[in-house]
């Protein structure tokens, strides 16, 4: 019993790196709103782009609506949602982009959960983490390249 304790606090703390996966930076003057910003991401990549509302974190604008952001996606499992969060200051994180394979694999919103939904969020966070931290490195490079 002791072993199985141990293994399962090994993988809580080895997915405690979910952090890594979400950045915040300074883009160029040229690149100061949403539009401006997607339509350089559209050509200046391979990757799928597209500008949607934020259906993961339910953000809202300045006039009470349902705020919009970039996502640059590289498949079903991988993509990096960008918003601004001051006049020349994007910030970028990991996102599953289809919205089934979001409910789950994705990061957990409920308040309370039990232990079992705890372990098994851990164990999926341990086996989809080095994937997800390969493709975040990828699409954040392609978004670099508009930054100061």
């Amino acid at each position: 019993m002791k072993g199985n304790i141990i293994y399962v606090a090994l993988i809580i703390n080895n997915t405690n790196n979910t952090k890594q996966m979400e950045k915040i930076i300074t883009v160029k003057d040229q690149y100061n709103s949403l539009d401006t910003l997607y339509n350089y991401l559209k050509t200046a990549s391979s990757f799928e782009c597209s500008k949607e509302y934020d259906k993961w974190e339910v953000r809202t604008d300045t006039n009470g609506q349902m705020a919009q952001c970039v996502i640059l996606k590289k498949s079903a499992m991988q993509a990096i949602k960008l918003y601004f969060i001051e006049d020349n200051t994007v910030k970028i994180n990991h996102i599953i982009p289809s919205l089934i394979m979001n409910a789950y694999f994705g990061k957990s919103v409920k308040a309370r959960r039990d232990i079992i939904e705890i372990v098994a969020g851990k164990i999926k966070g341990a086996l989809l983490l080095p994937s997800q931290k390969k493709a975040f490195q990828e699409l954040e490079a392609v978004v670099s390249k508009a930054a100061v």
